[in-house]
């Protein structure tokens, strides 16, 4: 019998993707409770709040501000995000902290008028910084699911910065790296801070950093009062005044945290409960879930070219919707329910067609109406009681702006370039968005910060998340399919290789590990694929029978540790 070309490589694509799944890491396990972030200090901070007996709330609260003193490319106090949590008794509820636009924002603010196009000031410097909600949002979920001392939580983050704590390999790597110490080095406090001013810190020396350990002495004491209204806001609002930026003292005083009722779905008889607006990840993963199950994506088996290829498709068709229909829902009508409506999905994916990459530029955004009724962290936690909290948290890009407030120890974020700041043309993670997404006052930034329970017969079942800007929504989603559909434990399931695609520019983007005949199969269906080192960084935990998975991601130094 003659075998074509074409079946042998894709028989190879199966036999290497099956073993990689094989050949992975075994997850962490424990009886009781769970915690994975991305620095290892931060998840001892959170195991000991809940062996002291406070709540998976309680450790979110602590973990935050940890990583602002342990991560500082993405842990902060100068930034912002999104916190799911879902209580024991089923409850589930959506804390937006995210940054928003200032009173000053402007829906041109960001247009060089002689070019038409956007300058860097929505990427770079004081005028990037959105008004930060950190602090705010973990002092709205700690006064209403906490229940251990606010001092108590903060406390251990005042002694990492005070004390300091033993650089690691990947964060000297990462402030020597020239896009980082470039950017930093531009900024007094920034280099003088973290990059010693141009001696860099070695793997194992101790980083230092009192200025913050100050700033959070303040909060531990007083609350978030003082860092939108106390010596903190005085502080930073008077920085951004001596250099041109957008945040006042009345920005800060009048920043809130808003609790929104959770986004939930199901997928093949699981409940999916995730981000709503203005996090445009929640609708995404449903989105995409809806369209994979009404065809035969999974029959080719996990990491075939076949099943990549019908992700792939499923994303890019998402992403147009996502440049068109989706923004902050306090300023502009959002149509989730038409955008996840079952006869909605079905007609987008009719287009779709087995081995044929659909062209990008024939995808237009859908018509949701008839249906209608980069750098970044995250961290997931399960306590004894089975309470859930999963937390995606951050200053945008790779150290935010830039910036580190004058006399205060922390980065400010630069997400108001997560705003269009010209609709119709791409921003810094190459993310083309509308008008439903211009800048505004007190706006909140569109999102793709996707923070996901997952439930099993109602009960509490996966908690997972990821930094990485837009590939976030579709390694969460990846993820979870990997665990319903093709069986992995929680750690074989991060450890898959995975790809990315969001419309425009029109390419997949695939991890180096995806074996080269996979690669090749793609690209005879039509798609234009990329290799990188890694897409996103996955923290996950599963509840499999007794015992609690938790998943590091292996791409990083990612911890998990239970007990």
């Amino acid at each position: 019998m003659r075998v074509s070309r074409v079946a042998i490589l894709l028989w190879a694509g199966l036999l290497l993707a099956s073993t990689a799944a094989l050949s992975a890491r075994q997850p962490v396990h424990a009886k009781h409770a769970m915690v994975v972030t991305r620095e290892p200090h931060a998840t001892d901070v959170g195991v000991k709040v809940l062996q002291g007996g406070g709540n998976a709330v309680d450790a979110a609260v602590a973990v935050a501000f940890a990583l602002a003193v342990t991560h500082p490319s993405a842990g902060n106090l100068g930034g912002g995000g999104f916190m799911l949590v879902r209580l024991a008794d089923g409850t589930s509820t959506f804390i937006d902290f995210r940054e928003r636009g200032p009173i000053s924002a402007s829906r041109n603010m960001y247009l060089d008028p002689a070019t038409g196009q956007a300058t860097k000031d929505s990427q770079l410097g004081y005028r990037a910084s959105g008004v930060p909600g950190t602090v705010r949002g973990m002092e709205l979920a700690h006064a209403k699911y906490g229940k251990t001392a606010w001092k108590a939580l903060v406390q251990p983050s005042v002694e990492l910065a005070s004390e300091g704590f033993p650089v690691s390999w990947g964060l000297s790597q990462a402030l020597r790296g020239k896009i980082t110490s470039e950017k930093l080095a531009q900024f007094p406090e920034s280099k003088r801070i973290f990059l010693r001013d141009g001696a860099f810190y070695e793997v194992g020396e101790t980083l230092k950093q009192p200025e913050l350990a100050a700033t959070l002495a303040r909060i531990r004491d007083t609350g978030a009062r003082d860092f939108y209204e106390g010596e903190t806001a005085r502080l930073l609002a008077a920085d951004m005044a001596a250099h041109g930026g957008e945040i006042t003292l009345e920005d800060l005083k009048q920043y809130k945290a808003i609790e929104r009722k959770a986004l939930e779905g199901n997928y093949k008889g699981y409940g999916v409960i995730t981000a709503p607006p203005p996090s445009s990840g929640g609708i995404g993963i449903l989105q995409m879930m809806g369209m994979l199950a009404l065809t035969d994506y999974s029959k080719g088996g996990a990491g075939s070219a076949s099943s990549l290829h019908y992700e792939a498709e499923a994303m890019r068709r998402y992403f147009a919707d996502r440049a068109e229909w989706l923004g902050d829902p306090d300023f502009v009508k959002v149509p989730t329910k038409g955008l996840v409506n079952a006869e909605y999905l079905r007609k987008r994916a009719e287009s779709v067609q087995p081995g044929k990459a659909t062209p990008s530029a024939e995808i237009k955004q859908g018509d949701p109406a008839p249906y209608e009724s980069l750098e970044t962290t995250h961290y997931s936690i399960v306590d004894e009681a089975g309470n859930a909290v999963s937390v995606t948290y951050t200053l945008n890009g790779g150290y935010g702006s830039g910036v580190t407030a004058r006399g205060l120890g922390f980065l400010l974020n630069n997400e108001m370039d997560d705003f269009a700041a010209v609709p119709g043309k791409p921003n810094l993670f190459g993310l083309v968005q509308g008008e439903a997404n211009a800048v505004a006052p007190h706006k909140t930034p569109l999102s793709s910060m996707t923070p996901t329970i997952v439930t099993k017969d109602g009960k509490l079942y996966m908690v997972l998340g990821s930094p990485g800007g837009p590939t976030i929504i579709n390694a969460v989603l990846e993820v979870i399919l990997n665990v319903i559909d093709f069986g992995m434990n929680m750690q074989q399931a991060v450890d898959q290789p995975r790809i990315h695609h969001q419309w425009m520019p029109d390419l997949i983007s695939a991890e180096n590990t995806i074996s080269p005949d996979t690669i090749a199969l793609l690209q005879q269906f039509g798609h234009t694929v990329k290799t990188t080192n890694s897409i996103a960084e996955v923290a996950a935990i599963r509840i499999f029978g007794e015992w609690l998975e938790g998943a590091p991601d292996g791409r990083t130094e990612a911890t998990a540790k239970g007990y």
